[in-house]
């Protein structure tokens, strides 16, 4: 099938789907839900055969962990469309109504965006997500994911389409495409008239590409240079354990902590018991290799010296950057320098710093004294979510059920007509 006559399907499914109720949505959801759980058999199957191809090329531990299901994460799956099912609807919603002098009635209406796009790498449990949000907004969604995750979409999306008919729903409500070329992937971007708004998922090249060459409007989805900064009050066991999580808890997703800044103040005490707790307390394999600055090599010889590089860098493995600062100032500067608008956080006893960071610090989500890994829509309340927007125009941050909807005007009168 070409894309033109996909792009039409799913925007007659859009139709169909934003002509549903509550009840209606809600019963799709739950029958979408039921059939992953029922082909988990199927979906292992197919993940098996991405994850064999992708150990053979080689790709990172990272990755591989995006990659992978387990029977945990097809639960994860479902549960997660069953959240969103039993969340509010956002679609219909009447933002405002005001009158004006003249008589008549303005106010906003909450509508779907129509056919969303969603283009992702190696992230099979995106698809399920991806069509939970979009379908609950009242949108279709066309996925296109990378070939290493091929067979997992497939089928996810076979099992997401069977649940829909059997709740007597359209199957084009959710659509794939199998095509994985680069070719492919740029008349995805250019299919304008069928799809409304696009959104990557992925890294920082898959974000750029798409940004730099779709005609069609993208929601900007950002990688994670996510920073901690270990103020001079810290209690040093709250900041371990934070970064701790933060950074090993799961490597290979976009809120992980990527950056360190330690005033430098505390250094002398505080940097031996980041490798103790890092480095000598893990397994092997997931000890942190710790990029330093001079002072803090110094400090720590085990480190490994920093390049202009690393302050800027998305791991996506057992590495993090460590930058010392004389003040609250400086970390901030360096953070708003260096950062991709995603999430940092700050560990402080003192109050007054806190506030400074986050007013001063730029990015999607600030925390004071809790992990970064908090940033996902399940964690704020949203059920699942469709990317983190670090973009400032439409959405920002976990993009849940309202991200997806746009608004229309609508104006009750009484004959008035302008003079």
């Amino acid at each position: 099938m070409n894309l033109t006559e996909l792009g039409r399907q799913a925007r007659e499914a859009a139709r169909y789907v934003e002509s549903l109720g509550i009840t209606e949505k809600n019963r799709c959801l739950e029958q979408t839900a039921q059939a992953l759980l029922e082909g988990e058999a199927q979906i292992l199957a197919a993940n098996k055969e991405d994850m064999e191809r992708a150990q053979k090329k080689g790709m990172s531990q990272g990755l591989l962990d995006r990659l992978a299901l387990t029977p945990a994460r097809i639960r994860d799956m479902a549960d997660g469309i069953l959240e969103v099912a039993a969340l509010p609807d956002p679609v219909g919603e009447v933002i405002s109504m005001k009158p004006r002098p003249n008589g008549l009635l303005i106010g906003q209406k909450r509508v779907p965006l129509g056919v969303v796009g969603i283009i992702c790498e190696a992230r099979p449990n995106v698809t399920a997500d991806a069509f939970g949000l979009c379908f609950k907004a009242g949108n279709a969604v066309i996925l296109k994911g990378g070939s290493d995750a091929l067979s997992s979409n497939m089928a996810i999306v076979e099992c997401l389409q069977r649940g829909l008919e059997a709740a007597g729903a359209v199957k084009m409500a959710v659509q794939l495409i199998t095509d994985t070329s680069r070719e492919t992937a740029r008349e995805f971007m250019r299919l304008n008239g069928y799809v409304d708004v696009l959104i990557p998922r992925g890294g920082a090249g898959l974000i750029r590409t798409v940004v730099e060459n779709s005609t069609v409007p993208v929601i900007e989805t950002g990688t994670g240079n996510c920073h901690i900064y270990v103020d001079e009050t810290a209690d040093f066991k709250m900041a371990l354990d934070i970064i701790e999580n933060a950074k090993t808890q799961r490597i290979g997703v976009c809120n992980a902590c990527e950056s360190l800044v330690v005033h430098r103040s505390i250094a002398q005490a505080f940097l031996p018991a980041l490798k103790l707790r890092l480095q000598d307390q893990q397994e092997e394999g997931k000890r942190v290799e710790i990029r330093a600055d001079q002072e803090a090599c110094a400090i720590v010889p085990e480190f490994v010296p920093a390049t202009e590089e690393d302050w800027g860098c998305e791991y996506l493995d057992y590495k993090l950057s460590l930058k010392l600062a004389d003040s609250l100032d400086e970390a901030i500067r360096h953070i708003n320098r260096y950062n991709t608008g995603h999430s940092e956080s700050i560990i402080t006893q003192d109050y007054a710093h806190a506030q400074e960071f986050l007013n001063r610090t730029d990015a999607a989500a600030v925390y004071v004294n809790a992990s970064t890994r908090f940033t996902d829509g399940g964690q704020f309340g949203f059920g699942a979510e469709i990317g983190i927007s670090t973009q400032k125009l439409h959405a920002r941050g976990p993009m849940g059920l309202q991200a997806l909807t746009t608004t229309k005007y609508i104006i009750y009168g009484n004959g008035q007509i302008r003079s």
